[in-house]
Order: C-alpha cells, then structure tokens, then sequence
C-alpha cells in the first residue's frame, strides 16, 4: 500500500543519475576525483560523471542504434573488421568478466544477508511469543529496525525488490510493531490496563502516517505544473516555497523516525514494566504527525496554491508572444546525456536573435549548466504543440530521441540536427539524421561520410558550420612540451561502450588497462585519465574496466613522491571555488521541488553566464596550479572540463570517437588505440580521423615510440598530416566557426518565415483557406490522459514520477 517507503521520498527528484538538482549548476563541486595522495576537487570528492554513468539509460537515447545500409566498400572492410574483432575482444575481455561476476557475487551476498536479518528478526519476535520470553521479542524488534535502517544502503536491490513485491518498509514496520506490541500483551509484561492506550497512541501514529502520505500526494499534484521554466520571470504563476520535504516527501525518514521513537520506547517499557513512557513517546509522535499534516495542509489552501493547467498554459503562450523567440535548441534524454545539450550552451546564447531551450524532461531543467538563455521544459506532446503559434522558426537538435518525432510534427518549424560530437563511427552518419530539414556539420569530411552511408540524406541539405565550442582549446606550442616541471601530460580520454555489442567501440574493455599500465610505467609521465560519462551504462564489464583503471592509478600515485604545491596556490584555488560557487550555487535546497526552482530561478542579471564562464577558467587554471605536478588524476564531472584537459596535456590517447576530432583543433599529438582486430593500414582507411594519429595496440604496444615522438618534436612526422586532417574535419578558419553557424541559423530562420508567409497568404486566398488540422495523431492525448490517470494514482499513493 504505502510507496511510501521508497517511493515517496525524492518525489520531485529522479534517481540515479537524476537525483542531484543542485549539481547540475556546473562548477567545480564534485568534479574531480580524488587520488592516493589525497588530490581531487573542491567541494569534496564524489565524481558527477561517474555517478551518471552508473544509472539506467533510458531507451530515448539510443541514438546511436544504427541500421546498416551502408554499401560502399570502405564501410563493407570497416565491417568485416569489427567481426573479425568479436571473437578476440571475448576473450581479452574475460578477466572483466571474471570481475563483473565477483561483483556480482559480492551483491548477491549482501543481498542475501540483508533478507535472512530482516527474517531473523522477524523469527526471533514469533520465537520469543511461542518460548515465551520478553528478551527474544525485543532483539528481534531492535535487529529488524536495524536491518530497515542499513536496507537501502547496503542492499538497495534487496530494498527495490522487496518495494515491488508490496512489501514496502511501512508494511515490515507494522508487522514488527504488532509482534512487539501482541508479545508484550500475551508475556503479561505490561498491566492490561496499558496496552489499551498504548495500541491506541500507535493506531494513531499510524493512520497520521498514511494521511500524510495522501495529503502530500495531492499537494505535489496540485503543484505539478504542465510546464517548467528556469531564467524566466514565472511569478504570475503564483510561485510558492515548497512544503517541509520530511511531510512532503521524505516518507522514508518520516517512518524510519517514528519506528525509531516508539520501538525504541516499547522495549524500555518491556524492561522496565511500565509502558507510561512508551504511550508518551506515542503520543508525541502522533501530536508531530497531526501538526505537520496540518500545516502541509496550508498549501492547497488558495494563498498557497499555484495557477492551474488552463491558466499556465495561457501564462505561456503570453510569454512566448511577449518574448517572440526565433532559434531554440530541443533536447530530451536521460541524466547522464546532459553534455550533449551542455556542449552547445555558449554558442545559443552568441546566435543573433532570440534563443530558447526546450526540453521534455522535467528533471532535465537542472541538469542544464549556468546560461542566460530561456529555458521551458514541456513534458506533454500536446502543450508542446503551443509552439506552432509561437514565433519560434527554427529547433537545433543535438541527439536524436524517441520524443524528437513530435516537435517533428509541427508544421511551421524547421529543424537542424547539429549532433554531439563527430567521429568515424556509423553512429555519426545515423539514418534518422534524413527526418530533419538540414543536417549541420563540422567540415568536409562529416559532409563525405553522409554521402558514402547513403542514409537518406541529400547532400543539398548538409551545411558545413566548423566547431564554434572549440574556441577555448589552445593552439599547439601554446605551452611547451613537459611544461609542468619536466612530466609530461598525457590525457587518456576512452569513448564508451554505446549501445551496440561491437567490442570495438571503446578501448576501457580490451585495451585500457595495457595502455595505462605502460604510461604508468613510465616516470616522467603524468597521466589524466577522463572517462565518458556514460562508461558502464551498457555493459557491465566497461564499468568493471572502468574501475580497475582507476584503482591502477590510485596504486601508482601511492607509489610516487614530489614536491607539493605551495600555500599561494592553494589560497588561490580556495578564493577561486569560492568565487566560482558563488556564481553558480542555487538558492534552493536540494529537496526543493520545481516549483520553488522555477521561484528562486528568475531571469538572470545580463552577463551572469559570461561572468560564470570566465569564473570557471579561473578556477580550472588554479585546480591545474594547485595539483602536483607529479601526482596522475582521475578526472570526472564537469570540471575540470575535456577542454581544459586538452589545454593541459601534451599529447592525447583515445578511441575513433569525437574527441579525437575536437582535440585535432590543437594540431598537438595524438594516438588511438586499435581494437578492430584490423592492419594499421585497413584501421586508417577505414576511419579517417585515425589518419595524422600514432596507432596504438590492445596491448598498449606503441607507447614507448609515442612518447619519444612528442618528447622530440623534430621526429613529429605526423604535423602537417594533423594541420591537414584539422581543415578537412573541421572547416577553415576564416570565417570563424561562429561566424558560420550564425549564418545557417538566420538563413534557416529566413527559410522558415517564407513558408510561413506562403501559409498565412495561402488562408487568405479566396476559396483557397486551408483547413488546419490538429497536429496529434488521434487517440494521442487520450493516451496521454490516461497516462496522466495513472501516474495521479501513483502519487496519491507516494510514488513518484521516474524519467
């Protein structure tokens, strides 16, 4: 019955990669974990990227499943070799298995141990009625609180199971409580004149506890809007703080403290004889219950209560009017996706017009870093329609979606897919990219690579706009080589294991411990290993990769000495965090609900984002300072960024993947590692990118010659392939990347208001009005009404909404 136990707690925040509201802020919070020597970010350790990666990855991003069609005898080899690889990679990636399978085994375990205390507490309170024998009955009452407290901590599969199978914690709690409460009453422990007052005090504990489990279900419904804004001024929607999260939401630690109190205060009474001060501690409970349902109440009363669908549907089309957007990114995914939005903040907000976020994922409204931009998050397909009579012309679309086919649907916009990044992989040249209107590359190579997969997408609509994010990366020969006190900064930045089983989309599985192994092993070698954020989302043994590279790293750190940073730096990188927090901190809690998020998320003062940009460098450049020039780091989360980790390293060791493009605009150094199973030469014809790289065995074979090449830069053959390849992937450099994109934005902008004007001129014709039919399919919204039935029921219950 009650969701209440799991459920209702977070009811405003998703978890797993969606629990955190405030870290999605950007800064360094979190950022950086830390190593051996006692290394790591400010704000504590803890990786925001790593804890992403972790989660569930829903199926709307999947989009990098593709078809095959392709036909062209390059991509016929590239397949051939990936094949040709399956075999090898299994058997390379055995000790990963053999890993995945101990962790496993050691989750079972504790699985398993959290079930039989749960039941042997239970076992222990029947034994102690049936013997009988008071002591029996108040272990088995005080183990079982026990286990409950320690469950989703240390069993939190055990805890979900258990939740699905409607034995949540409140059902465990009255089942203890009544053995307690009936072996007390059977043993004659208490007077008979006790019991009676004291079973009526924890009636009453719980029937509060069940009201107040409904009454918050209909206030957070109540507050659930039919859409969520950040950077926008929403007061008329009669914003309100949110209710006090431990009655609102926080059913869990509600129930843990009540159980708490009055088990607690039963077996004094059991010892001691006298249940005065167990039916006091009742009450008490119970008068703190009735006191928080009464003042949960106050907020469905109309000085509290925010505006209604009808009316905040109104509040937004008179926003979109006054506001009169023209260029908007759309996005939709799941938590540990965000960078692919975040990647493209700077270069929205430089666009000449008006820009706006759009997403459909109200969680996502948080995970969104520090901008100026407008920001409207719109879960429902058909409010999502209001756009069509917005001023809004074009949507620029970083990912593909399962939800991406409604916006689709709207008539008088126009779409560009921009994507997240290019690479050599199939994934970039997906066929879904023919559903948009044009599709925005970085340079000649993107534009070659839709031609030769023969997706659907017609050349006339590929438009070449460079890499305008890529400004901050430096030029090679900005710092010289080995610049930090004679190590030399080598970056190992693996892409992740996608959503295909092709043992050769990433190097973590087969090769990565080998290629750090041999950069550990060498002295003057300082190493920065950046995983993807989504490393272990799809396959296990990546995760279990994952971690033995890091616990490689903490070893080797542990292993070496150096001198440490001064105290100057030290005070800078303390004054720099505070500066930088200071900019991006939310003026929320983290229980918070979005309500109050979009309350104390107002429109910005003009510059807060420039301003928390450059606070951002700052702070990047005193972490680089601050950290020993000796000492490896295992970088995640948000900062230090990838960016400033091409800054910072001499030379970079990835995967085909995006990263291998973005960091040829240095023109320094890099290698791939190959895990195709194919010849170097097959390798570097069938992905060009690979082509001014040094290749790199699943052995980690061809360090050694790496490293010499870029200690000694007049052996470098590789230069002016790099100079060459940089222009081919990613454009020109005159006119600047910016320069580019704004172009295509205004021109798609154009495009759009003349078929616009051709409609609006097409209606006004005589006899030639054109009957505008409803953009929802039909039985659309009554879908989705449905859905909306359902997830009330879930509420009323304490069960909240998971993305």
């Amino acid at each position: 019955m009650d969701g209440v136990g799991d459920g209702a707690d977070g009811a405003e925040e998703p978890t797993g990669a969606e629990g955190d509201p405030t870290g999605a802020k950007g800064g360094p919070k979190g950022g950086v974990r830390g190593d051996a020597a006692g290394g790591g970010g400010p704000g504590g350790g803890g990786s925001a990227g790593a804890g992403e990666a972790r989660g569930s990855v829903p199926d709307e991003l999947a989009d990098t499943v593709v078809l095959e069609p392709v036909t062209d005898d390059r991509a016929r080899s590239r397949k051939r070799g990936h094949r040709a690889r399956a075999g090898p990679a299994v058997r390379g990636a055995a000790p990963s298995e053999r890993r995945t399978r101990a962790a496993g085994t050691r989750g079972g375990a504790r699985s398993a141990a959290a079930l039989a205390l749960l039941v042997a507490g239970y076992l222990l309170q029947v034994a102690g009625v049936v013997e009988p024998r008071v002591g029996l009955v108040v272990a088995g009452a005080l183990l079982g609180l026990v286990t409950e407290l320690l469950l989703p901590r240390c069993a939190r599969t055990t805890s979900r199971g258990l939740g699905r199978a409607q034995c949540t914690p409140a059902v465990r709690q009255v089942l203890r409580d009544a053995l307690l409460l009936g072996g007390l009453a059977g043993l004659d422990v208490l007077r008979a004149g006790d019991l009676a007052p004291l079973l009526g005090a924890l009636l009453a504990c719980w029937v509060l506890h069940f009201c107040c489990q409904a009454l918050a279900g209909a206030v957070r419904t109540h507050r659930r809007l039919p859409v969520v804004t950040r950077n926008i001024d929403a007061s008329a929607l009669r914003l309100s703080p949110a209710p006090p999260a431990l009655f609102a939401k926080r059913a869990t630690l509600r129930l843990a403290a009540v159980a708490v109190l009055t088990t607690a205060a039963m077996c004094v009474a059991a010892g001691t004889g006298e249940a005065v001060w167990a039916q006091a501690v009742a009450l008490c409970c119970g008068a703190g219950l009735l006191a928080g349902i009464l003042w949960l109440a106050t907020w469905l009363l109309p000085g509290k209560r925010v505006a209604g669908e009808e009316e905040a549907l109104a509040w937004l089309d008179a926003w979109l009017a006054e506001y009169r957007p023209t260029i908007g990114m759309y996005f939709s995914g799941g938590g540990a996706s965000a960078y692919q939005a975040n990647m493209w903040l700077s270069t929205l907000a430089a666009l000449d017009g008006r820009p706006l976020i759009v997403l459909r994922e109200r969680f996502m409204v948080q995970k969104i870093d520090i901008t100026d931009v407008p920001i409207v998050c719109v879960p429902k397909v058909s409010h999502l329609m209001r756009l069509e009579r917005s001023t809004l012309r074009v949507l620029l679309h970083p990912a593909n979606s399962g939800k991406t086919a409604q916006v689709l649907r709207i008539p008088t916009l126009k779409h560009a897919f921009i994507n997240h990044g290019e690479s050599d992989k199939l994934s970039s040249c997906n066929p879904y990219a023919k559903a948009y209107d044009q599709v925005w590359v970085a340079g000649e190579a993107a534009r070659e690579r839709y031609a030769l997969a023969e997706v659907g997408v017609e050349d006339k609509d590929v438009v070449e706009v460079g890499r305008p994010q890529l400004a901050p990366i430096e030029a090679a020969g900005t710092r010289p080589v080995g610049s930090r006190e004679g190590y030399l900064t080598v970056l190992y930045a693996p892409t992740w294991e996608g959503f295909t089983d092709d043992p050769a989309n990433t190097s973590v599985l087969v090769a990565g411990e080998a290629i750090v192994a041999a950069l550990l092993a060498d002295p003057k070698v300082r190493l920065l290993y950046k995983p993807h954020p989504m490393t272990g989302t799809v396959d296990p043994r990546a995760g279990e990769a994952d971690r033995c590279i890091r616990a490689l790293v903490e070893r080797a750190n542990a292993a070496r000495e150096g001198a440490e940073p001064g105290p100057g730096a030290l005070r800078a990188l303390e004054a720099a965090t505070a500066e930088l927090e200071a900019l991006t901190r939310p003026d929320f809690s983290r229980h918070a609900d979005e309500v109050e998020r979009m309350l104390r998320q107002p429109a910005p003062p003009p510059g807060r984002a420039r301003a928390a940009e450059e606070a951002t460098r700052a702070w990047e450049a005193a972490y680089w300072a601050a950290a020993p020039a000796w000492q490896h780091r295992v970088v995640t989360g948000r900062s230090p960024g990838l960016f400033s980790c091409f800054n910072e390293a001499d030379v970079l060791v990835s995967d085909v993947s995006s990263v291998v493009s973005d960091y040829l605009s240095s023109e320094k150094p890099y290698a791939v590692a190959n895990t195709t199973g194919m010849d170097d030469d097959s390798f570097r014809t069938a992905f060009p990118t690979v082509g001014a790289a040094t290749i790199l065995g699943p052995d980690g074979s061809g360090i050694a010659a790496l490293l010499h090449t870029v200690r000694h830069p007049e052996e470098d053959a590789l230069a002016p392939a790099r100079a060459a390849l940089k222009a081919r992937l990613l454009g020109p450099a005159e006119p600047p990347s910016l320069v580019r994109f704004d172009r295509a934005a205004r021109a798609l902008v154009a495009r759009a208001e003349e078929r616009a004007e051709r409609l609006r001129a097409a209606e006004r014709g005589p006899g030639d009005a054109v009957e505008r039919r409803p953009v929802d399919a039909e039985g659309e919204v009554e879908a989705e009404r449905n859905r909306e039935r359902g997830q009330a029921l879930a509420e009323a219950l304490g069960e909240d909404e998971r993305p």
